[in-house]
């Protein structure tokens, strides 16, 4: 559309089903060639990408023309896809529901691509999880324990609502 400029930098953050450290790091490379050609495709500017064993992490510069619960589905349909064509691992890939998204300021963008380049580095001292929960406690983004990845090192009991303070999810 003429005279529509948008300036709007996300990192995307998603897991394999039971958030299980199955990713094949071997590929790691081709896999993320792959999604950084389905991100340019679809008129979005890659920044970095991280696939770590049980996650990745990707920072755009988003191109609103597209939605984004399509970009992620794009993305988790097509890698999920690739990952099964190429037979990387025994049985079926795909990704949990879900994603997590934050955005951030053109200041943030060289902090924020020096984060996700250094994951592994990151991993030696924080799990996913506890990177994920820290994630949403400094974005204050209201959550309810029951809706996020299937943790399978914890078990959430039913009446157990939120992680941060909420009263309902209606």
């Amino acid at each position: 559309m003429a005279n529509t400029y948008t300036q709007i930098y996300l990192q995307l953050v998603f897991s394999p089903l039971g958030r299980e450290n199955i990713i094949p790091q071997k590929y790691k490379e081709e896999l993320q060639k792959y999604t950084t050609g389905i991100i340019q495709n679809r008129k979005h500017k890659l920044l970095t990408i991280n696939y770590m064993p049980d996650h990745i992490h990707i920072f755009i510069g988003y191109q609103p023309a597209q939605s984004l619960p399509e970009l992620m589905r794009d993305l988790k349909a097509n890698t999920s896809g690739f990952i099964n064509k190429k037979r990387w691992m025994p049985g079926r890939f795909q990704w949990q529901e879900g994603y997590v998204t934050f955005s951030y300021s053109r200041s943030q963008i060289d902090s924020v691509i020096k984060y996700i380049d250094n994951q592994e580095e990151h991993h030696k001292k924080a799990t996913f999880k506890d990177e994920y929960l820290r994630l949403l406690e400094k974005f204050d983004v209201l959550y309810d324990e029951r809706y996020l990845f299937e943790w399978y090192d914890q078990q959430v009991a039913p009446t157990e609502l939120c992680g941060r303070q909420c009263t309902s999810f209606s």
